[in-house]
């Protein structure tokens, strides 16, 4: 399988541990094998022990390797629990004259909707843009082209707690792998679930753990 592009997933979770591991060819992920062990060193929803989370994951990746026929060493990890917040912000970009809004100012309104004043404990784990407002106009979702001289964007940030988020870290880089992104887990699995369309129409994924 020379050229080929691994896509490796791992959700450290309280009660079950897994790793995926897909091959990136073309455009669809194709599914090279799974791998999943118990959970340990977790209470409550929050990392306990974290030597016992690191053989979770080494059982959970040896699996995944074994299933899928290849070595891999990196992975993108999703986050949950107890630690997890969400708050919803605005940013406004006042662009001066009127003129078509653009990527570049829709992206600078978000980037002003990022500038939150949180805890020095708490992170942003995930950013979630939900609409825009153009001189009053709401209800955008994507305003490119649209004209006005006022731009405002409306996101959702979920944030989690800096020690759990480097925790989780220093496990999987002590089960020999690299980490290429954290995500919140619930996210990425309405991603996996659901289309553009069904998004677009307001489908809701739900994600139930185990306590």
């Amino acid at each position: 399988m020379a050229n080929v592009e691994y896509a490796v997933a791992g959700d450290a979770g309280s009660y079950g541990t897994r790793f995926l591991v897909g091959a990136l060819e073309n455009s669809p992920v194709r599914l090279l094998g799974a791998g999943e062990a118990q959970s340990a060193g977790w209470w409550k929803g929050r990392i306990a022990d974290p030597q016992a989370l690191v053989e979770s994951l080494e059982g959970a990746i040896r699996e995944a390797e074994k299933s899928a026929g290849v070595s891999v060493s990196a992975a993108v990890v999703g986050m949950g629990g107890p630690s997890i917040e969400g708050l919803s912000n605005r940013g406004l970009y006042e662009m001066g004259r009127p003129r078509e809004v653009d990527e570049e100012a829709m992206r600078y309104a978000v980037e002003r909707a990022l500038r939150v004043s949180m805890p020095a404990d708490r992170m942003i784990l995930q950013m979630s843009p939900q609409d825009f407002v153009v001189d009053g106009r709401s209800e955008y979702w994507n305003p490119r082209g649209a004209r006005g001289s006022r731009l405002e964007s409306f996101v959702h940030l979920v944030t989690t707690s800096v020690q759990e988020h480097q925790c989780l870290l220093n496990a999987v880089h002590q089960a020999h792998l690299a980490v290429e992104e954290t995500i919140f887990a619930p996210f990425a699995a309405a991603y996996a679930a659901g289309g553009p369309e069904e998004r677009t129409e307001g489908v809701a994924g739900v994600h139930s753990g185990a306590n």
